[in-house]
């Protein structure tokens, strides 16, 4: 929309064209996440799988702030547990998934990208501040994984060894990625229409 033709629109219709903007950015960002759940490694010593939807959830959480970020993996998750195909492929999808061994780093998501949000809107938009933000989202996002495979292990050393180890090295290399894509993406020239 031109900036010329907006004082003649009504403030009700400029209203109705931002929601619509704001969903279809919210409903777009969950299929970015829907995604990344497909590029996935079935790791065969773990039920949890090696997923790029980690960082999807950063950089949507960096990228969007907290509201938003949270309503797109709020949306993300009702869309799984419903039975769309947005969950990553090697697990059963729907509410099974959920229930699964990944159900935990499931179920926090939202929390994740609304901390990633939250941190990003309250200061500098730098690459360090996007890196801590990813670095202690990640702490909820594993606090929230690890809990639950503790209850479905009945042991939290088994759950440590199942879902914490064999993805410490990925993790640090999707922070810094999601950090990067962000503060990169934040810093380029927005093109008016």
């Amino acid at each position: 929309m031109s900036k010329v033709a907006s004082p003649a629109l009504g403030t009700t219709q400029v209203r109705a064209l931002d929601f619509t903007r704001q969903v279809a950015i919210v409903v777009g960002a969950s299929m970015f996440v829907a995604l990344c759940a497909r590029i996935t490694l079935p790791l065969p010593f773990t039920p949890v799988p090696l997923t790029l939807q980690n960082f999807g959830v950063l950089l949507v959480g960096l990228m969007l702030g907290s509201r938003r970020g949270f309503a797109v993996l709020a949306l993300y998750l009702a869309e799984g547990a419903a039975g769309l195909p947005v969950f990553n492929p090697t697990g059963p999808g729907g509410i099974a998934q959920l229930m699964g061994p990944t159900g935990g780093f499931l179920m926090v998501y939202p929390l994740v990208a609304g901390l990633a949000g939250w941190i990003m809107e309250h200061g500098q938009k730098s690459f360090a501040r996007a890196a801590v933000a990813g670095l202690l989202a990640d702490l909820v996002l594993f606090a929230g994984g690890l809990s639950w495979l503790a209850i479905l292990t009945h042991s939290l050393a088994q759950a440590v060894r199942l879902g914490f180890y064999w993805f410490i090295f990925a993790e640090v290399i999707k922070v810094m990625a999601a950090a990067a894509v962000a503060v990169r993406l934040r810093r380029a020239p927005r093109v008016q229409s």
